[in-house]
């Protein structure tokens, strides 16, 4: 399936991006808009938070609140790169199935989630960590890491 994106100049470093079904997004290094690299880690936390939730529903995982944080680090030469980004996926809910959410996080990374795969196809290492907080308390854990080059990612059926 291919996509179509078109990103139009408004002026100084002031971008537009939108697609073909309409969605628009504002790209500027201006703190009101998110910068190109901003929205890679947006992109990546959208991707992986899409596939858990829908997981999360198939698995019949009871939740309240469901958010992504994610941080990335970048390499400090020219082009710059994220090295290391880290993924914490934080649920909150009654009573929260720790391993079916580990799972469907580890599904997410490991083989449904393209950014993340693209990402740790090239030099990045992403960490998933889980926080659940739910009436039994809070409790974390690193759920699993990719990258790079492709560590730990699903192989491809065609490769």
């Amino acid at each position: 399936m291919a996509k179509h994106v078109t990103v139009r100049w408004h002026g100084e470093l002031d971008f537009e991006a939108s697609d073909d079904e309409g969605a628009v997004v504002p790209l500027s290094p201006r703190e009101d808009a998110f910068s190109p690299g901003g929205l890679v880690l947006a992109a990546l936390g959208g991707c992986t938070g899409m596939d858990t939730a829908l997981i999360m529903r198939k698995k019949r995982v009871a939740v309240d609140d469901y958010q992504v944080e994610v941080r990335g680090e970048e390499r400090e030469t020219q082009p710059t790169l994220y090295t290391s980004i880290v993924v914490e996926h934080i649920v909150r809910g009654t009573s929260i199935d720790d391993k079916a959410v580990a799972r469907a996080i580890e599904l997410s990374a490991r083989t449904y989630c393209m950014v993340g795969a693209n990402l740790a196809s090239g030099d990045a290492e992403i960490n998933h960590r889980l926080r659940i907080v739910d009436d039994a308390g809070e409790r974390t854990c690193d759920c699993l890491t990719v990258g790079p080059r492709g560590k730990g990612l699903s192989p491809r059926e065609d490769a």
